[in-house]
């Protein structure tokens, strides 16, 4: 189980009491899942406010690699340079990570997953209906396929925050300073490139010149208080839920859709496996998300346009 902290007072509180049930609490209450097809998009077709959390998954499907899976970039772990501490200690090391991802980020493609949840989007909001994406992912391949309604909880490769002034900022440059040109390459016996600070990314506010940072939430640091609030009130608010290529196993996104299934609501999963929390969902389609969710989320013969 992975905890990234969190300031959101009713995820907070919810998750909290739900980390203290015994693992057995509950079972007995838990109807099985479901994948009936037919069954869901009936349910999907009376659907006004939908929420789809996305998770790794769903990009690793477009050839991402995922954040815990061979988490290795040269000698160190993924988990190892996304620290506050591994910045502040060796920013050129972390900068030439993240370079590297982005680079490799600027080269993927949404796939049919995402692209369905894009057409899904646009269509319901046509008809009056609402569909609000909640992900893990920091790659924007959601705003890639088309959608417009996303809450991005761990932030964005392609957004970076000044340490000097606060200033967040949106830069798709590649590179993304001319130092990090042709750096970043992971195999273990690569040198460290050593780029002074200076010579690292830097704010381009008024003036400021402070050093930029990656705009995404680090180990040991706390999610944006602003999203998880945003992030609630969408939870409080839909009647249906979908959970894509998530592992449920990264808190607090973790409770996120248990927290929908408390209320009584439908929550449907698509993912290559199931869960810990699979048990407490309504329905589960086992397979690639780009198989399985295009079909679930299609054109319903009830619907006008």
């Amino acid at each position: 189980m992975i905890v990234r902290q969190c300031t959101s007072r009713g995820i907070t509180s919810q998750l909290c009491a739900r980390l203290k049930e015994p693992r057995t609490q509950g079972r007995q209450d838990m109807a099985r899942h479901s994948s009936d097809l037919a069954a869901f998009r009936d349910v999907f077709s009376k659907a006004k406010h939908v929420a789809i959390l996305t998770g790794s998954g769903l990009s690793a499907e477009s050839g991402v690699p995922t954040f815990r899976e061979g988490g290795f970039w040269r000698k160190w772990q993924a988990q190892d340079l996304a620290t506050p501490g591994a910045f502040s200690q060796n920013p050129s090391r972390v900068w030439e990570f993240y370079h590297y991802r982005r680079e490799v980020m600027l080269r993927k493609r949404p796939n049919p997953a995402h692209l369905a949840i894009a057409e899904c989007e646009a269509r319901l909001q046509r008809q009056g209906r609402r569909v609000t994406v909640i992900t893990e992912n920091i790659d924007e391949l959601h705003y890639r396929a088309g959608s417009t309604n996303v809450l991005e909880i761990h932030g964005s490769l392609f957004k970076t925050s000044c340490l000097s002034c606060g200033n967040v900022a949106v830069s798709h440059k590649s590179p993304i300073c001319a130092a990090l040109e042709g750096r970043g390459a992971p195999d273990p016996n690569t040198s460290n490139a050593q780029i002074l600070p200076h010579h690292l990314p830097r704010c381009e506010q008024g003036g400021c010149s402070g050093l930029l940072r990656p705009d995404v939430v680090w180990f040991g640091e706390t999610l944006d208080s602003d999203i998880l609030t945003r992030v609630e009130e969408e939870l409080d608010r839909c009647d249906l839920c979908l959970v894509v290529g998530t592992s449920s196993i990264v808190y607090p996104a973790a409770m996120f859709a248990p927290q929908v299934a408390a209320r009584g609501m439908p929550v449907a999963e698509f993912n290559m496996a199931e869960t810990p929390a699979t048990m407490r969902f309504k329905f589960h389609f086992h397979g690639p998300c780009g198989t399985t969710l295009p079909p679930a989320l299609a054109r319903h013969e009830t619907e006008d346009n």
